[in-house]
């Protein structure tokens, strides 16, 4: 009998042991798995974050009026943010090479097309230099809405100030914002800086007020053969 309790006693003890050594072998098995999957969610997210960057730069944010039908001088907040994103990115598309959605911001195949080509052309005039556009600032703008028969126009005047890696240059660029089906887009875009491009290819002290000119197919034609003609310009 005593043998016996003793047995069990002894087994007891051996079976409460073995138990202790499974849970805190499986505490410490599991402690380096939570760490490694937390280390593991750390590095994805910073890894992803650059890629996250990106997407926003590359998305194509739809600039909506305030009313689908009309377009007010309510709109000049809005139109005033599609047309900095506008000259951020053609700004770092001519110097640092970066892409850029003309969709985003035209919905006139002409200009579209003239853009096109004045990034490429001022992009071989200045994409092979290492001072690289960091950023661009506004400064003091101007905003008018005028009424027409196509449901108005806005006209925006936006002094740039273009900061690169070192030193920086500034131009006023002048811009008609129309509503297109509930969306605000460019239908004029015009940089008036001495000797810049649209200065060489549509002329000096324009006056910009014609939100249809991008219609006129014989004047596209024209403005078309001065582009092709055009093979750079010094600032």
């Amino acid at each position: 009998m005593t043998r016996l309790l003793m047995f069990f006693i002894v087994m007891g003890l051996v079976l409460v042991g073995c138990t202790q050594d499974k849970i805190i072998g499986n505490n410490e098995k599991n402690m380096p798995e939570v760490s490694e999957e937390s280390s593991a969610d750390s590095v994805i997210n910073t890894e992803i974050k650059p890629s996250t960057e990106r997407n926003v730069v590359q998305d194509s944010p739809e600039y909506e009026a305030k009313n689908e039908g009309e377009l007010s001088i309510q709109d000049s907040e809005t139109a005033y943010e599609m047309c900095m994103r506008a000259l951020t990115d053609y700004y770092k598309a001519v110097w640092n090479g970066s892409d850029i959605e003309l969709d985003t911001f035209i919905d006139n195949d002409n200009l579209k097309q003239y853009t096109q080509k004045k990034i490429q052309s001022q992009y071989n005039l200045y994409g092979n230099f290492n001072d690289k556009v960091q950023n661009i600032e506004i400064g003091s703008w101007e905003v008018e809405y005028t009424d027409d028969v196509d449901g108005g126009f806005l006209y925006l005047h936006l002094p740039v100030e273009i900061i690169k890696s070192v030193g920086s240059y500034g131009e006023g660029t002048e811009f008609l914002v129309r509503n297109v089906n509930g969306k605000l887009v460019i239908v004029d875009w015009y940089s008036g800086a001495k000797d810049s491009y649209d200065c060489m290819v549509r002329g000096e002290n324009l006056t910009i007020d014609n939100p249809n000119s991008w219609n006129d197919s014989e004047w596209v034609k024209k403005l078309t053969s001065k582009q092709i003609g055009f093979s750079g310009l010094t600032r």
